[in-house]
């Protein structure tokens, strides 16, 4: 699948918006379809911390574990998952300043195999759809505080 990106203006300062997407323990906060983070390092934060996201996705809950790869306050943070046949490549990017910001969010689906390739090529306006309704929570939440 070819990359996804969405991006979401936030009145809400760099900072703030950066750690809502890093954040790992508060992640339920900004997101509802988050309803758990289980640590899998002693490290919370950061390059090389390992997690297991528990995400529902309808009725159903999901655990996906996940390691930060790439972490450079206030700006850009990595996260890879290897999950389901495919690797799941997500990158922030927060640009802005004290008062407002731009918060982009890029998925990059690698499917191992054949039929994970068609499923994901087939399943792009699903996940674009998904990913702007997480950045749709971030931004309310930003924008609360």
């Amino acid at each position: 699948m070819p990359q996804v990106q969405v991006s979401q203006t936030i009145n809400a300062p760099q900072a703030v918006v950066f750690d809502a997407v890093t954040n790992l323990s508060k992640l339920h906060e900004t997101s509802p379809a988050i309803v758990g983070v289980e640590f899998l390092t002693e490290q919370k934060s950061g390059v090389g911390t390992r997690f297991i996201e528990t995400r529902k996705h309808g009725k159903q809950e999901m655990k996906t574990e996940l390691e930060v790869t790439e972490y450079r306050e206030p700006e850009h943070a990595r996260m890879v998952a290897d999950s389901h046949g495919t690797i799941w490549d997500t990158v922030f990017t927060v640009d802005g300043d004290a008062n407002q910001c731009t918060l982009t969010l890029t998925m990059d689906a690698r499917a191992h195999k054949l039929m994970g390739k068609i499923m994901n090529t087939l399943m792009k306006g699903m996940f674009r759809k998904g990913m702007a309704k997480h950045l749709d929570s971030v931004k309310a939440h930003c924008e609360s505080l």
